[in-house]
């Protein structure tokens, strides 16, 4: 289970790549799917983003499939 930390936007999360529960930066971010300048406003999708503070390894996750 994750855990806040003191930092405002970090967390103690799992890290695959350092095999034990780390602080991680965690941020949303809107990501534009569509090719498309007229529709473009409209296919904004929201990322958790999730970025390990001690080896940097980076995941994003499409929130709308979590």
């Amino acid at each position: 289970m994750a855990t806040t930390d003191g930092v405002s936007n970090g967390r103690t999360e799992p890290c695959d790549v350092c095999g034990t529960d780390t602080l991680h930066e965690v941020s949303i971010q809107l990501v534009t799917e569509g090719g498309d300048e007229e529709t473009a406003q409209f296919s904004r999708e929201p990322y958790r983003v999730r970025e390990c503070v001690r080896c940097g390894n980076r995941e994003s996750k499409r929130m709308n499939n979590a």
